[in-house]
């Protein structure tokens, strides 16, 4: 065979192998994303099923047990209660998470990278070591079943996300458009309110997105901090597969998805505004 009959049949080639890498790579994709969304997707028809247990497939279809969570008063307590906090957590959170941000880029701090690995520090912690010392902490002061206590435990989970994300839009942000601003006469107060806060406003919406979502998903602090007079929707959900496994859980289940990727979507909106 000539060389150039040799290297037109591996140039003829290159195409069907490219093309196989990728279908590989689709196939492969698509197996982990099956894999990680089946579960929660199974939720859905077990919310629907007639019977009052669950199975599947399910042998009906009923929205009953979405009228049963709407009308249990203990489920609607622990739905309020959760948002209450998730809702002040996220104001907390995105406030003190902004704040420590700007320390972090714009403070001349010798420990900024300390300050930063502290800031993030509860995202590496296990969650239970962190409950357990938070339980230690807070039973003492009678700071668990309480809005004040969960508060507490939910901001500094909750701040890390804040950081990270601010922490990265402060860094892309151009200081000479601030300085443009100081040399027109703006204090730095007003400088930071006119020019800065609208720069990044897209990435503190995000943040205070990921910490309400942190707030309100959250199950393994909630489990040591819970008490009686005070309990989270999740909570709530483990105590009722202990001891009263109905369909009621996965109809609670599958409004916390659905809660979950209408706020994600929202995120991915803002991001999408933020790059254009």
């Amino acid at each position: 065979m000539s060389p150039d009959l040799s290297v037109s049949s591996k140039a003829s080639n290159r195409p069907l192998r490219t093309a196989t890498v990728r279908l590989a790579g689709g196939l492969g994709v698509g197996a982990v994303l099956f894999f990680l969304l089946m579960p929660t997707l199974l939720v859905i028809p077990m919310s629907l099923n007639k019977t009052a247990y669950i199975e599947l497939p399910p042998r009906g279809l009923t929205l009953q047990w979405y009228l049963d969570y709407l009308a249990d008063p203990d489920w609607r307590a622990a739905t309020i209660f959760s948002l209450k906090i998730a809702l002040a957590t996220a104001v907390a959170a995105t406030v003190t998470g902004t704040l420590a941000s700007l320390a972090i880029v714009r403070g001349n701090l010798p420990g900024r990278n300390a300050l930063k690995a502290l800031a993030i520090a509860p995202m590496i912690v296990p969650h239970v070591v962190f409950g357990v010392a938070l339980y230690l902490v807070f039973s003492p002061i009678g700071l668990t079943g309480n809005f004040s206590g969960f508060l507490i435990a939910h901001c500094v989970l909750s701040i890390p996300y804040v950081v990270i994300t601010v922490t990265a839009a402060l860094e892309r942000f151009d200081p000479a458009l601030e300085r443009a601003a100081l040399s027109c006469g703006a204090t730095r107060t007003r400088a930071f309110f006119s020019v800065v806060l609208p720069s990044i406003a897209p990435a503190v919406a995000v943040a205070a997105v990921f910490a309400f979502l942190a707030s309100f998903d959250e199950a393994t602090v909630a489990f040591f901090i819970s008490d009686t007079g005070g309990k989270t929707i999740s909570r709530k959900m483990f105590e009722d597969i202990d001891f009263n496994l109905t369909p009621v859980v996965a109809a609670v289940s599958t409004l916390m998805v659905a809660v979950s990727l209408l706020l994600m979507g929202s995120v991915e909106l803002l991001k999408g505004r933020r790059e254009t």
